[in-house]
């Protein structure tokens, strides 16, 4: 297999909707919520939109979760948003996993107004690097801008979780080096167990080319990393996420690790489609959404 293709299954791994959410309620017998319900999944109940945000306003961190090419998933983060920036105007900022860190500039142009849409598009390389269909982000961006509220990137660049799978940390030359999270904890034995089922299912004879060391390593990388950044960002304001849902799992993504540094209390929300399982251990509250329409995806985004 070439190396975008293994690109490619990294990204699968990482970021898509489901990767890393373990359904404990499955078969025939999983109940089917209707659409729009959104479950709390300490007591299992359905609970209001408003009862909702008002329990996230109680917290410095929101993190809210995607499948990168569901339009519905999308919508539901806007609506988050808007309610938080509603209620508590000033106060929230908004990291996004889809951007590197050497773009912070040109989000905080185009917060700024500085910047139109062509442009703020030709220089995050927006098709380069995230790769799927803009206008799946388009409402919620021009909502940031249009209400001044503070955009940070959280990604590493995205090029360098590759680099770690195909060749191992010592690989990357010094200057990559020097974008790698300060703490990485490559100990979680269920989120090791968890990627090498994957990596073993789906890489076919790459397994016989990666070393399965170097492979984990680049998942706990792609994590700290955006941790990293989120801990960086809790200030003043309150911070709201937006990242593929598999980011968001519970006990080895971007939240315990960000939690792992600074201690600060955070929710989390993931979408799960109607008729698929729902696991209540994966997020502080699950949203059941419509079947996904798709939207185009060009390629190797993480």
């Amino acid at each position: 297999m070439k190396a975008p293709v293994l690109s490619l299954f990294l990204s699968f791994l990482l970021v898509s909707g489901c990767a890393v959410l373990r359904t404990t309620d499955t078969g025939p017998s999983a109940p089917a919520y209707p659409v729009d319900t959104i479950l709390e999944a300490a007591t299992g109940r359905a609970v209001s939109f408003e009862t909702m945000i008002a329990d996230l306003e109680t917290v410095p961190v929101v993190y809210v979760g995607e499948t990168h090419t569901n339009e519905a998933h999308h919508e539901i983060q806007l609506r988050i948003l808007k309610a938080l920036q509603e209620r508590c105007p000033g106060t929230i900022a908004v990291g996004m996993e889809m951007f590197a860190r050497p773009y912070q500039e040109v989000l905080a142009r185009w917060v700024d107004d500085g910047l139109s849409e062509e442009a703020f598009l030709r220089k995050t390389h927006w098709y380069a690097n995230w790769r799927h269909d803009f206008s799946l982000y388009r409402d919620l961006l021009h909502y940031i801008r249009e209400n001044r509220i503070p955009l940070y990137a959280l990604n590493i660049e995205f090029h360098i979780p590759s680099k770690i799978a195909a060749g191992g940390i010592d690989s990357l030359l010094p200057y990559q080096e020097k974008q790698l999270p300060q703490e990485m904890d490559l100990t979680d034995e269920k989120h090791r167990e968890y990627v090498r089922s994957q990596y073993e299912r789906h890489t076919g004879h790459v397994a016989d080319r990666y070393a399965f060391d170097d492979f984990y390593a680049a998942q706990v990388v792609w994590d700290e990393a955006m941790a990293e950044a989120v801990s960086r960002h809790v200030n003043e304001r309150s911070l709201i996420v937006f990242a593929g849902s598999g980011h968001i799992a519970p006990g080895f993504g971007i939240p315990e690790r960000a939690r792992r540094r600074t201690g600060i209390a955070y929710r989390s929300i993931i979408p799960r489609e109607a008729g698929e399982s729902v696991d209540f251990s994966a997020a502080d509250y699950i949203w059941i959404t419509p079947p996904a329409q798709g939207h185009g995806f060009m390629g190797n985004a993480p």
